[in-house]
């Protein structure tokens, strides 16, 4: 161990009884300091009776941004000292996604409740190890797909419970995303302070092979493989986690994934421009398109049944009837809001109330399963089907 220490719009109807009972004051730790670390960070003060006791970071400079957030709170390089800490009930984890498995299952064994950012477990492999460690620990988890606390949620199983879907056959999703000549889609400038004075690089790299440190691979991790799962990790994780829990659909028998680097010759490894395929066990086909050269299809979801259609995209959730199987129904639409920080308030409710996260460590596990499925289709240039038996992924 290292000695060094250091939407728009009105409150959803009875949101209210989300927050349950205040109870007593909950102290937070938080692993991972960057720009999503510290946005979760403010979502946990919105709730109430919330404090943050500790921040950990490999980055000097990030602890130091911390504390303008969290005054009172201790800072950390090795973020076991802050589990040292017993009076911390629970940890935010909001590491590079190659570390989520390392903070989880340490924090996990120290006693801590987890809120798990996205996407949950890096490889299947790790999948499993935090799976193993959660059955142990009986802590509360929660897994980071927002969008599952989300007024959209209700609205959307309403639409699934109330209205006639018939067959669903099919989900049709696309994620596209547009910035300005020059600015590549998730590039960040390096900072002169990102040397191997102020980051610890051999906590970052992980269960990778030792190398050199590198400025770019520490601040631009999305880039490269070793680290992240591309746009397939950032954003599909999103958008099929919410149907896998509003539907309850299972991990994909077969996925195949296509695409390239046809825009930012940057030195980025993973796709700016791909389609994935999910064939899922109840005989339905996911398919998920995602660009970063232009913006125009945006972001969206269609559910396609036999009888209806649901649609959902950033205004809410909309349900089509076929007119060709079902007469006697009218479009409709709902829109229920809830606050930026629903989610976080979830998790912090289920610790102090009892219950299950919106979006709990079985869901967080199929939706790791499905994207690694994605991206290791990619990386092999040919499809691959899922193992159920010997839970493993099959070329």
């Amino acid at each position: 161990m290292g000695t060094r220490r250091v939407f728009l719009g009105s409150i959803a109807t009875g949101f209210a009884a989300l927050q349950g009972a205040p109870g007593g004051r909950l102290r937070l730790g938080i692993i991972g300091a960057g720009s999503r670390g510290v946005g979760l960070m403010k979502d946990a003060l919105a709730c109430p009776n919330v404090e943050f006791a500790g921040v950990a970071d490999i980055y000097t400079r990030r602890l130091e941004a911390a504390k303008t957030i969290a005054p009172a709170a201790k800072t950390y390089l090795d973020y076991r000292y802050l589990l040292e800490d017993s009076s911390i009930d629970a940890v935010i984890v909001a590491t590079p996604q190659h570390l989520h498995c390392e903070h989880f299952t340490a924090s996990l064994s120290a006693g801590k409740h987890v809120y798990q950012e996205k996407t949950m477990a890096f490889t299947v492999a790790h999948a499993k190890r935090m799976r193993e460690a959660y059955r142990k620990a009986g802590k509360v988890v929660q897994v980071g797909h927002q969008s599952l606390s989300s007024g959209m949620m209700p609205d959307a199983r309403k639409f699934l419970k109330e209205e006639p879907m018939g067959k669903v056959t099919a989900i049709h999703m696309t994620m596209y995303r547009n910035t300005p000549h020059g600015q590549p889609q998730w590039s960040r400038k390096i900072d002169p302070s990102m040397t191997p004075e102020n980051i610890i690089w051999k906590s970052f790299l992980g269960d990778n092979s030792d190398r050199p440190f590198d400025a770019n691979q520490y601040i631009n991790w999305r880039f490269f493989w070793d680290y992240s799962g591309g746009n397939v990790y950032e954003n599909m994780c999103h958008q099929i986690a919410f149907w896998y829990g509003a539907m309850d659909l299972k991990i994909p028998t077969t996925v195949a994934m296509n695409g390239g680097i046809y825009l930012w010759k940057d030195g980025r490894q993973v796709p700016d421009t791909m389609c994935v395929s999910l064939e899922q066990p109840e005989e339905m086909l996911i398919s998920w398109n995602s660009g970063f050269g232009n913006d125009y299809l945006q972001s969206a979801e269609n559910v396609l049944g036999t009888d209806g259609t649901i649609t959902k995209n950033d205004t809410g959730v909309t349900y089509s009837p076929q007119k060709v199987n079902t007469r006697d129904r009218a479009e409709k639409s709902l829109a229920t809001r809830t606050p930026s920080y629903a989610h976080m308030l979830n998790f912090v409710d289920c610790i102090r109330n009892g219950g299950q996260p919106t979006c709990p460590f079985e869901i967080g596990f199929r939706v790791s399963i499905a994207c690694r499925m994605a991206v290791d289709s990619y990386r092999r240039k040919k499809p691959v089907r899922w193992d159920a038996v010997n839970e493993d992924i099959l070329a």
